[in-house]
């Protein structure tokens, strides 16, 4: 049976990251193209209540085709659930959620809606990918038109038809984070890395005038380089500047002894000033 991939992302139906996917994606299965109606970037795995339930179809332009699509006002990991449980006309084989505008690394990737929707598909047992593009900020809230997105593209393929092989992952891969350096070409070298524990983007303070004010915390990147761990996704893509390959698991348990967590957790509480003991 030909395989279905469920195409998704987080900067809404029209991004030009979509239907850079959706190009890349063509001709290795039935496409089912569900997205967020608008920008839902920052989203993670969220499932926000307010949203009502409602699907709108519509057609995107790829490739000067036009091609069916859906659309709803919810997150992007809904995008993925209810394009399973109500579009889908068979489970779908892979999960495709980008191409983002902007890298998502490090302990910032669980901000990431880009991720969120692919680990989604994880979480319902279909393999995923998420996908993202070095961009400037100024491209992460707003669809930048003049991004060049045949190399992402080409990425992409290569690595669906990978995830489209039987017995391809190891059980515990929920997904696959790829990020690309924004000067990416099709013969760039590519890394499997971890996800690095220290942040990628660094809020800062706003200068806002009063608490009523409108005003949006300003970020940017900022990489602690004395501790960055040498295998990590942040020093793959932002110090040797090749491509990192990221298996991501559903699973968030630390990875630590539990027996000997739990013994230290069963320690007197001698440290705690008398006030704040449990009794």
């Amino acid at each position: 049976m030909t395989p279905l991939i469920l195409v998704t992302n987080d900067d809404g139906i029209h991004s030009p990251g979509l239907a850079a996917a959706v190009s890349g994606l063509q001709g290795l299965g039935d496409l089912l193209i569900v997205a967020p109606s608008e920008q839902q970037s920052g989203m993670s795995r969220s499932l926000p209540a307010g949203y009502d339930g409602r699907i709108y179809a519509t057609q995107i332009k790829v490739g000067g085709v036009e091609l069916e699509a859906f659309h709803l006002d919810g997150s992007p990991a809904q995008a993925v659930l209810y394009g399973v449980i109500e579009l889908a006309p068979r489970k779908p084989d892979l999960v495709v959620s980008g191409v983002n505008f902007g890298e998502n690394l490090g302990s910032s990737t669980g901000i990431s809606g880009t991720v969120g929707a692919a680990l989604q598909g994880g979480d319902m047992g279909i393999r995923a990918i998420a996908i993202s593009l070095e961009t400037h900020k100024d491209y992460h809230y707003n669809h930048g038109h003049d991004v060049d997105w045949r190399c992402a593209a080409h990425w992409l393929r290569y690595f669906a038809s990978h995830a489209l092989t039987p017995n391809a992952w190891p059980p515990d891969v929920a997904a696959l984070k790829i990020d690309l350096p924004g000067n990416v070409t099709a013969t760039t070298p590519w890394r499997a890395t971890t996800q690095s524990r220290q942040p990628y983007y660094i809020s800062h303070p706003t200068r806002r005038v009063s608490l009523g004010q409108s005003l949006r915390l300003d970020y940017e990147v900022g990489i602690n380089h004395e501790t960055l761990e040498p295998d990590s996704d942040i020093a793959a893509f932002a110090i040797d500047r090749v491509i990192s390959v990221t298996p991501l698991s559903a699973n968030l348990t630390a990875r630590v002894a539990l027996d000997g967590f739990e013994t230290q957790l069963r320690q007197p509480q001698s440290a705690l000033p008398d006030e704040h003991r449990t009794f």
